[in-house]
C-alpha cells in the first residue's frame, strides 16, 4: 500500500477507537476545518493540514515520499538513530524495510504532543468528573509538559531517517486509544471484583504475559490483592500523566481503583491520599497491546503488511 494511504488508516482506526467516542472527535475535527477556512492566505500557509484529518498531535507521517509503497514495516516502541541505522543495514542485506513506525512520538510529533492531553479532560468529563475540574486542572499540567519538551532535540531521530532516506512515522495515542477502548470493554464484561481479579485479567493477555515472564508483569503499586476494586478508571491515553490535582475530584466521582500503564511516586501519593488502589499494567506491554490492535484493524481493512519487531516490540496478531 502507499505509504499516505497506512498513515491515514493509522489515524482513521485511532479516531475510531478514540475512548471519548467518534462522534466527539469528529465534532473537533469540523471545528479545525472552520477555523482553518477562515484564516488568511499568509497563516494558512503556517497551518498543519494534517490537522484537518488527524486530532492527534503526536502522530505523524515525518519522512518519505506519501507515494511510496510500503510491504515492510519496522516497529519499536522507541525509535532512535540506532534503530534507524539498524533499518538501512537489513536493507543493505536484503531484508528492505520501506517504512520504520516508533510509537513514541518524534521530530515535530514530539515538540507539541502535550495538546493531545486535552483529550483527558473529556474522558474525566465523561466518567462524572466536573468539567470545571476537568479542564482548570489539566491546563497547568499541560503547560509543565510543554515546558518540559520544549529543549529537547527533537528532530535528532528524524535527521537520521533523512540521511539514510529511510520513511518514517510515529503512531502515539492512535494507539493508546485502542489499549485504553479494550481494557475498558473487557472490565465491564469481565466486572472484577478485588484488584486480584484485575490482575488475573491482565496476565490472560498475551501482551502482558510476555512482560511477565521478563519480571515486568503487571502489579499492584496501592492497595492489596484482596482490596476491592470499586469503580475502575482505565488510564491508558492522552498523551503523558494528567494533573495529580485531579484524583480528589475521581474519588469524590466514585471511582475505587485506576488502571494505567506508569505513574510517578507524585502521583501514586495523591491517589493513596484520596483512598484509592492502582494497578500498573505496565508501559511497554500496554504499548505493545495498543500497537497490535492498531495493526490488526489497519491490516483488516488494508491488506498485510510484514512487521519487523524491534526495540521492547513483539507483535501479536488477534485478526484472523
Amino acid at each position: 500500500m502507499k505509504l499516505i494511504d497506512f498513515y491515514k488508516a493509522v489515524v482513521e482506526k485511532g479516531i475510531e477507537a478514540d475512548p471519548r467516542g467518534e462522534e466527539l472527535v469528529r465534532k473537533e475535527l469540523k471545528k479545525i476545518a472552520e477555523k482553518y477556512k477562515a484564516l488568511k492566505p499568509e497563516d494558512k500557509k503556517k497551518f498543519d493540514e494534517d490537522k484537518l484529518f488527524n486530532p492527534y498531535a503526536d502522530t505523524r507521517l515525518l519522512n518519505g515520499l506519501p507515494n511510496a509503497e510500503i510491504k515492510r514495516v519496522m516497529v519499536g516502541v522507541d525509535i532512535d538513530a540506532g534503530e534507524i541505522a539498524i533499518a538501512d543495514r537489513l536493507s543493505e542485506k536484503g531484508k528492505k524495510i520501506d517504512l520504520v513506525m516508533a510509537h513514541h512520538p518524534s521530530g515535530k510529533a514530539h515538540a507539541n504532543f502535550y495538546e493531545v492531553m486535552g483529550m483527558q479532560s473529556d474522558l474525566f468529563y465523561q466518567a462524572g468528573v466536573s468539567i470545571n475540574i476537568a479542564e482548570n486542572t489539566m491546563g497547568p499540567r499541560m503547560k509543565d509538559v510543554e515546558r518540559r519538551v520544549s529543549p529537547a532535540n527533537h528532530t535528532k531521530t528524524v535527521d537520521a531517517a533523512k540521511l539514510l532516506d529511510i520513511n518514517m512515522m510515529c503512531a502515539h495515542t492512535v494507539a493508546d486509544n485502542h489499549v485504553a477502548s479494550f481494557l475498558t470493554s473487557l472490565f465491564a464484561k469481565k466486572k472484577p471484583e478485588t484488584l486480584k481479579d484485575i490482575l488475573n485479567i491482565l496476565n490472560e493477555i498475551e501482551e502482558y504475559s510476555i512482560s511477565a515472564s521478563n519480571n515486568a508483569g503487571p502489579k499492584i503499586f496501592s492497595g492489596s490483592e484482596s482490596s476491592k476494586c470499586g469503580k475502575i478508571y482505565v488510564d491508558m491515553t492522552g498523551g503523558t500523566e494528567g494533573p495529580k490535582e485531579i484524583y480528589e475530584a475521581a474519588s469524590k466521582a466514585g471511582f475505587g481503583t485506576f488502571v494505567g500503564m506508569h505513574y510517578s511516586d507524585e502521583h501514586r501519593k495523591e491517589i493513596e491520599k484520596n483512598f484509592m488502589n492502582i494497578v500498573v499494567a505496565g508501559h511497554i506491554s500496554s504499548d505493545n497491546l495498543g500497537l497490535n490492535l492498531l495493526l490488526d484493524a489497519v491490516m483488516k481493512q488494508r491488506g498485510k503488511l510484514d512487521i519487523v519487531e524491534c526495540s521492547g516490540y513483539r507483535r501479536v496478531c488477534r485478526s484472523k
